[in-house]
């Protein structure tokens, strides 16, 4: 028999050189695509998505509310510390896992009482005394001095929540934004609450955000609203009824094991639960929070709320500041890390629960109420005077930027309120026109031999202004 005989024809040498650098060209053009994708500014936070995204939209809003509107730029181009995101379903599991043991739940005992203020309007000794915490059965004054005005049914939902997403709208100051980028298993998980007032519930009902025939059970999307009556004040300043879920939010949901804390100004564009898994269970932190895109140390600070007029009470600001340098406010210069800086952004707060995290927010609410709202001043001197340490994750401003969008206040305010809330607003603008604004606005008009700060100043402005 014959035998058939198997050729093989092979592509010429040149052939196989073309064929060779196609694929070459190829895998560089991909990589350096993949770079370029990977570190451009718009991708400064490395993650990987969800396996089932939610694609549409939790809520969609009329269109005179303007949900959207205003929205601030963004100008960082770069990132020098990208975070990075684990797999959704693994991060699923462990967060699910850590809420649901028992045995870690760590607690403080608060004084009770009853007081003229929410939170008991204790003396600067007396706050600080508590500092020192090195015994778990000292009780420690923690608000709720008064009756904080919520239902029942809004208490018994909130008491249940082992991990919550929480902001606050008053006096119809932002909009309720929609969270972006859920995971399938994210709203079965985490619980999302929105604290507003009377004011911007007459806004939501205006707008028709909320139907008019449902006044028990609020939602908006993601969002359960919580409404804070008004019939038992709390404080007259907004903001600083605002500070209560900010600052207490442990008190408030008291099972739960992580909790988020989002201005209304800004919208989350990334899963509350990479981002807790990320920024807080990882590095092991017990808060998380970014830093201030413009300044590093509390006097900086103090003298932008002056001279943008942010908080009207210029005086006050200033016996704050003597306060905290006479009982050793630290330069931000001789910080050492993990402290790279002593201003936060504090539109966005994570934070672990547990005694360390309870505690600073405790102490921190207990100095908004001596002096103001204005969270950026009491920071360092808090974080820096307790014991035990807080462990603190600062992040970068790139990537705050990263994670959510920051829209500006709203610009034009419906006119739903009351005559009486109407009446009680110019009491207050008029009453803030005829505070003393003396022109601490620079450092010439310190007088730094009488000045509790002299140390503090002279090394953050450095030798040329002795």
């Amino acid at each position: 028999m014959g035998k058939f005989i198997t050729t093989t024809v092979t592509p010429s040498l040149y052939v196989r050189s073309k064929l060779l650098c196609f694929s070459l060209l190829y895998l560089f053009t991909t990589l350096f695509l993949f770079l370029y994708v990977s570190l451009s500014n718009h991708q400064c936070v490395f993650r990987y998505s969800p396996f089932d995204p939610i694609q549409t939209k939790l809520f969609s809003y009329p269109s005179s509310y303007g949900e959207h509107k205003y929205a601030l730029p963004t100008h960082r181009s770069s990132c020098s510390s990208p975070v990075f995101f684990s797999d959704y379903w693994t991060v699923l599991k462990e967060i699910q896992s850590i809420c649901s043991d028992s045995s870690l739940l760590e607690d403080l005992r608060y004084i009770n009482g009853k007081s003229e203020t929410f939170g008991g309007n204790f003396s600067t000794h007396k706050r600080f005394s508590y500092f020192n915490h090195s015994k778990n059965d000292v009780e420690v004054p923690c608000g709720f001095f008064r009756e904080f005005p919520i239902s029942n049914s809004d208490r018994a939902e909130m008491e249940k929540c082992g991990l919550v997403v929480a902001s606050a709208i008053f006096n119809d100051h932002d909009k309720i934004r929609q969270p972006v980028g859920l995971g399938v298993k994210t709203l079965e998980t985490v619980c999302f609450y929105m604290f507003i007032d009377d004011k911007t519930l007459n806004s939501l009902l205006y707008h028709n955000v909320i139907p008019k025939n449902n006044q028990r059970d609020y939602r908006v999307g993601a969002w359960r609203i919580i409404k804070i009556s008004t019939s038992k004040k709390l404080y007259l300043n907004p903001a600083m009824n605002g500070v209560i879920p900010k600052y207490l939010i442990h008190r408030l949901f008291p099972r739960s094991k992580f909790s988020v804390w989002i201005d209304a100004k800004i919208q989350l564009m990334i899963d509350p639960l990479l981002l807790i898994h990320s920024m807080l269970v990882v590095p092991g932190a017990d808060i998380a929070i970014s830093k201030h895109p413009f300044f590093v140390n509390t006097m900086e600070e103090a003298m932008a709320t002056a001279r943008w007029k942010k908080w009207s009470d210029v005086d006050g600001l200033r016996m704050q500041m003597e306060t905290y340098c006479e009982l050793g406010l630290k330069p931000w210069s001789s910080q050492k890390l993990p402290y790279p800086t002593d201003v936060p952004d504090s539109a966005l707060i994570l934070r672990r629960h547990g005694i360390r995290n309870n505690l600073f927010s405790c102490f921190m609410f207990n100095e908004l109420e001596a002096f103001n709202p204005r969270d950026q001043l009491a920071f360092a001197f808090v974080r820096d005077h307790i014991n035990p340490k807080v462990k603190m994750n600062m992040f970068e401003v790139e990537v705050f930027e990263q994670v959510v969008v920051e829209y500006r206040h709203n610009l034009k305010k419906t006119e739903t309120s009351s005559y009486e809330e109407r009446e009680e607003e110019q009491k207050q603008e008029s009453l803030k026109t005829t505070q003393k604004r003396k022109s601490w606005l620079d450092h010439e008009s310190w007088s730094l031999n009488s000045s509790s700060c002299k140390t503090y100043l002279m090394e953050m402005w450095g030798e040329s202004h002795h």
